[in-house]
């Protein structure tokens, strides 16, 4: 079972290894923590998970940092949700079914392959675009 932290509205200085040393003063454990960070440009996006050895650890975390003041914004801490897109784990309860988008449902009929879509030639970042311009 995963015991994990959303810790969000950061600010984006914030570094995996602040958020450890915050939890080190607290005495606090978790296992990891990752912040979350955008793939252009490496700044963080503003939250980072962090994971928690048990139930109760993971309750300790988030009642000490949920609405924590940090500079001018106010931190919160929740059990963390599993993503919209993901897949059910697992064996399948009795009586349920899983959808045709299920991990294991209906495999064998999407071997098909679709055309690859062409790449816009657009850049995909303002950074990109101002280098486009340049060159």
């Amino acid at each position: 079972m995963s015991f994990t932290v959303f810790l969000g509205n950061l600010p984006v200085w914030v570094t995996a290894d602040d958020i450890k040393q915050w939890l080190t003063a607290e005495d606090l454990v978790a296992d990891s923590v990752k912040v979350i960070r955008n793939h252009e440009t490496q700044e963080s996006k503003g939250f980072a998970f962090v994971e928690a050895p048990t139930g109760d650890e993971m309750q300790a975390i988030i009642r000490r940092f949920d609405r924590a003041p940090l500079e001018d914004k106010i931190l919160r801490a929740n059990p963390a949700q599993p993503s919209k897109g993901a897949a059910p784990r697992g064996p399948v309860p009795a009586g349920a079914q899983r959808t045709a988008g299920s991990v294991g449902a209906g495999a064998a009929a999407r071997t098909e392959r679709r055309p690859a879509k062409k790449r816009e030639a657009e850049p995909k970042s303002a950074f990109a675009t101002e280098l486009a311009k340049a060159l």
